[in-house]
């Protein structure tokens, strides 16, 4: 072929390609312009991320009451997205030897859990569990997949008090508390302080200038409060103390670098990355919480879907996927990945009204994943694209 008809092909070829991003963008755009409408959510923030690499980065709304713009480097309250960069800080110590998956959290202590008392400030009151041996169990591997038996968190318990519902390891149940206790191992028993850890393995590596454990002064600048489902505004929260389950404030320009790292495994073996997001541990439940459900008959189980480290993962039309969520009264995000695409579409929002939006973004930036919506937020009836 003569070279300039393969110059011409070339350039028709990136005009069809660039038509189709117009398209796309535009289709995303009228979605989530009507969808904020008819939900009365005020601000959505939502990153693309394409063959590893952050490929739009795009904000709608306001960010607080005075009607300022959401902008991509507004801080945004990370919630339980800070369990996946947890997962991902955790497997970086057990490459490096400091921790094994599989060894119980004993070896690392240097006295027995429930012997350590009055921890309950800034981790859980571990003496609840003394005389209950199957603390002993627990693994790291075991706390990441959410098994450790646990509620989400000992002070929802009746009388207030951490228990075992079920042997460790047996099944799954979501549990603040577990990532917790993971971070008491991490801080009491290799004298490591989280917070230190994840700015120098995460937020340092990717260039999350606008991302901590805990606030910083610089942050009111450009900050989200958030609003509820009754429309109120609720204040955004000045987190002092570091908590492995949700204290991280990020921005989505923050996040779409690390999801973009995570999903090319920067800074981690290959056989490390690839253990993040394996199924390690079929899901029984009908939903995902209330966390401590019984466990479904198989008909009713939702196909392949199993706990990964810090995420969920799910194989669907498009192959293997992974995805983290969170949400609080005032906040909605989710991540949702491809493996063999190495595509994302992460969703940060300062309005909880704008969950029901997520399905039909995700569909509209990645296609039918097979992500099983109904598992994450339950039986609720979601837009469509």
């Amino acid at each position: 072929m003569p070279s300039y008809l393969k110059r011409c092909l070339l350039l028709f070829c990136l005009s069809l390609q660039g038509c189709a991003t117009s398209k796309s963008e535009a289709t995303l755009d009228k979605f989530v312009v009507q969808g904020m409408a008819r939900t009365g959510a005020q601000g959505l923030a939502i990153a693309i991320i394409r063959n590893g690499a952050v490929s739009q980065v795009r904000t709608w709304g306001k960010r607080n009451a005075r009607g300022e713009p959401l902008t991509p480097e507004t801080v945004m309250y990370g919630a339980s997205l800070t369990k996946a960069v947890f997962a991902y800080t955790v497997m970086q110590l057990v490459e490096e030897g400091k921790l094994d998956l599989d060894t119980s959290i004993a070896a690392y202590l240097p006295k027995p859990l429930p012997e350590y008392i009055g921890e309950s400030k800034k981790y859980a009151a571990w003496q609840n569990l003394s005389g209950d041996e199957r603390w002993r169990k627990l693994t790291p591997r075991i706390l990441l997949t959410h098994s450790a038996g646990f509620a989400n968190f000992g002070f929802l318990e009746p009388d207030g008090k951490l228990r075992f519902h079920f042997d460790p390891g047996s099944r799954y149940a979501y549990s603040g508390d577990g990532m917790i206790l993971l971070q008491f191992v991490i801080e009491r028993g290799l004298g490591l302080e989280l917070g230190t850890e994840m700015q120098r393995r995460v937020f340092d590596r990717f260039g999350m200038t606008r991302t901590s454990m805990t606030w910083r002064p610089d942050f009111a600048t450009n900050l989200a409060d958030g609003w509820r489902e009754d429309g109120s505004v609720e204040p955004h929260d000045e987190r002092s103390t570091t908590r492995a389950a949700g204290s991280m404030d990020t921005t989505i320009m923050d996040f779409a670098k690390f999801a973009a790292g995570y999903v090319r495994g920067e800074g981690l073996q290959p056989k490390s990355r690839t253990e993040l997001t394996r199924a390690q541990l079929p899901i029984a439940t009908l939903s995902q919480f209330p966390s401590l459900q019984p466990i479904v008959s198989s008909q009713q189980q939702h196909k392949d879907l199993a706990a990964g480290l810090g995420v969920i993962t799910f194989d669907g039309p498009l192959g293997h996927g992974f995805q983290k969520g969170g949400h609080n009264d005032s906040t909605g995000n989710t991540w949702v990945c491809l493996e063999r695409q190495k595509g994302c579409v992460v969703i940060l929002s300062n309005d909880v009204r704008a969950e029901p939006l997520f399905p039909g973004i995700v569909k509209i930036v990645l296609g039918e994943t097979g992500m099983p919506w109904s598992w994450e937020y339950g039986a609720s009836s979601w837009a469509k694209p």
